[in-house]
């Protein structure tokens, strides 16, 4: 790929950047990165964007088209990322067709404290209260699949975010890294949902493990933008020891992009999982390329030094969202479990 190519916006600027290198603002970056979101939905409905259904036989070019976007922008393919993934999942689980213009999330993360909950009403109407953490594109999304805790189990459901319904928590995104994806913890207070299949069915389906090498193409987006100023410098004659930089993060880039081929083609050979090898694939893949992100970053800084970092925004935020990005990977928590699988002890 050429650096021409790199540096190429994957869709249209909506509007003049509101942002700028020398002064950082995550309000503008969150405007920002919202109104190229409402492009990026635009073209893929549009088809001038192509996001195939994971598992159809284009796999490989989904996950390319994830990767191209996250070279661009971190923050942006977030949010595109989100959106093609809930389309995914509601196409998967038969669940309500997205309107046209309508913008989704997936906001399913579970992490320890309050929770969401859900209930039926007597007409057999449910609704959801109580609180989500991390859920990305808060301000700009128009739906969301949730998922919440319900008499017989957690459920996921499709929620309009209507207002009145629900309201980002100020205050609880205040990460530098990935400030323009507006993560913010969010309150419901009964809004209107709609199940999406049944009791745990979100997290026991294929689709969960073909999604989650979605998010890594995303974080190997980022470490090829990562990689710009290294490639930069080389081309300028950097020297030797920045040569074996580059040549040690190509290794580590090229590798990962053959995994991610590899993978795409073995989704498409069993998209339902009869051979029950999604959860190790992604374990693999995941694993693989979050180790080649960590080592990009270090490459990097370690060849350019503080220069890049101080004085060119686009680099710094790059590496700021790549950091914080890649820690949807559960570190040794994920290698225990890929441990576990291949040494036989599926029990754990």
């Amino acid at each position: 790929m050429t650096e021409h190519a790199v540096r190429r916006p994957v869709v249209p600027e909506a509007a003049p950047p509101l942002s700028t290198a020398d002064d950082f603002d995550a309000r503008s970056l969150r405007a920002e990165t919202s109104a190229r979101f409402t492009a990026a939905v635009a073209a893929i409905e549009a088809r001038e964007l192509r996001f195939p259904l994971p598992g159809g036989g284009a796999t490989a070019e989904r996950l390319a088209a994830l990767q191209a976007v996250a070279e661009d922008d971190l923050c942006l393919a977030r949010l595109v990322e989100g959106h093609v993934d809930a389309l995914a999942i509601l196409a998967e689980l038969g669940g309500p067709g997205p309107t046209p213009g309508s913008r989704w999330g997936v906001w399913a993360a579970e992490p320890p404290g309050e929770r969401l909950s859900a209930a039926r009403d007597a007409e057999g109407r449910w609704s959801v209260n109580g609180l989500k953490q991390y859920c990305s594109g808060a301000r700009s999304c128009t739906h969301a699949l949730v998922t919440a805790h319900a008499e017989d189990g957690r459920r996921l459901f499709a929620v309009p975010l209507a207002d009145g319904t629900y309201e980002a928590v100020e205050g609880t995104w205040q990460a530098l890294g990935m400030a323009g994806s507006d993560t913010p913890d969010v309150r419901f207070r009964s809004a209107a949902a709609e199940p999406v299949g049944d009791v745990e069915k979100y997290v026991n389906r294929p689709g969960f493990q073909h999604g989650g090498i979605g998010v890594a193409a995303c974080w190997l987006g980022g470490a090829n933008a990562v990689a710009r100023p290294l490639r930069t410098a080389v081309r300028r004659g950097g020297g030797p020891h920045t040569e074996a930089h580059l040549g040690a993060v190509d290794i580590d880039l090229h590798a990962a992009g053959l995994l991610l081929k590899s993978a795409a083609a073995e989704i498409d050979a069993d998209p339902l999982d009869l051979k029950g090898g999604a959860r190790l694939r992604s374990l693999r893949v995941r694993g693989l390329v979050e180790a080649v992100c960590d080592r990009v970053l270090g490459h990097v800084g370690r060849a350019t030094g503080a220069g890049p970092l101080c004085h060119d925004g686009r680099h710094a935020r790059n590496v700021a969202d790549l950091t914080v990005y890649i820690r949807q990977h559960h570190a040794e928590r994920n290698l225990a479990e890929l441990g576990a699988l291949v040494g036989g002890r599926e029990d754990r």
